[in-house]
């Protein structure tokens, strides 16, 4: 992996884990970290009361590259709304209330600036999720 492509890995993985620890503080359950499949790759999937939440974290380094929720763009939403249907599919937990999350981290001065956007977006593209 070219260093750069490490450094952006690296960055992304301690964002999830910051995103990861937010969640548990906030009261949610952490089911699942990086569940990859076929389709692609789901960063946290927690559960906040009865509702399974899928959440994409989106991590930078400064302020200057942008705000991280710039990156989700409409065919990454695409995206995790099939890899979030064949997660449900799998686990036969199609009847569940869901949601999908974005956690945004800006890096500040060695801290971590958090934000936390509850139902983002809604599910897009082919298939079917229950609400």
């Amino acid at each position: 992996m070219p260093k750069r492509g490490l450094l952006n890995k690296l960055l992304g993985d301690r964002g999830e884990r910051v995103a990861a620890k937010s969640l548990k503080r906030k009261g949610y359950c952490i089911l699942a970290r990086q569940s990859r499949s076929r389709i692609g790759e789901i960063d946290l999937i927690a559960q906040d009361g009865d509702t399974i939440v899928f959440v994409e974290v989106k991590t930078r380094s400064s302020a200057s590259a942008g705000h991280p929720t710039e990156a989700i763009t409409l065919a990454k939403r695409k995206q995790l709304t099939r890899a979030a249907l064949a997660w449900l599919k799998r686990r036969r937990l199609l009847e569940h209330r869901t949601r999908f999350d974005v956690i945004a981290i800006t890096w500040q001065r060695g801290e971590p600036l958090i934000e936390h956007y509850e139902s983002a977006f809604e599910a897009v593209g082919g298939g079917q999720m229950f609400a």
